[in-house]
């Protein structure tokens, strides 16, 4: 699990002074599953602008984070997703709410993989992502009640 909570530069300054820059890439290099929740899946795409700060991210997907295009900020609270086509993440799980908070997200996802978005105010952003080993929710499943747990099951299970 890459958890995260906060912004995308002090995550990635915590995770490279931690090591967990060589150790989150040797452990998707070995084939092992890997969950990024919020931040931890934000640090999983190229690079984010938080902040006016441009900050490299771990780059396991294609893409940026920046802030979402909306009036009222942060995203905060139950929004549902429009889960896409063979998820396993979501199985069972398609008109379920999920617990969000969050003003950045990455507004593409990667073509070879698995994309769940969402939509706060007109702005859609990439929800979720599944691609190989690789999992990942902007989301908060472990807040998110039993829809969140059953989506943490459904990973553990897919392994």
């Amino acid at each position: 699990m890459v958890p995260g909570v906060g912004a995308f530069a002090a995550c990635m300054a915590g995770l490279t002074a931690a090591g967990g820059v060589e150790l989150i890439a040797e452990w998707v290099e070995a084939g092992r599953p890997l969950f990024g929740i919020c931040v931890g899946h934000q640090v999983l795409f190229e690079g984010g602008t938080e902040h006016g700060v441009d900050t490299a991210g771990l780059g396991l997907y294609p893409g940026r984070v920046v802030q979402l295009d909306a009036r009222r900020l942060p995203h905060m609270g139950w929004n549902t997703v429009d889960v896409g086509e063979g998820s396993r993440l979501f199985a069972g799980l398609e008109r379920e709410r999920f617990y969000f908070v969050h003003s950045y997200a990455a507004l593409h996802g990667p073509d070879d993989a698995v994309v769940t978005t969402a939509t706060h105010e007109g702005a859609t952003f990439v929800a979720a992502v599944e691609r190989g080993p690789v999992s990942s929710t902007q989301f908060h499943p472990e807040k998110s009640g039993a829809a969140g747990a059953a989506l943490i099951a459904n990973w553990l299970r897919s392994w």
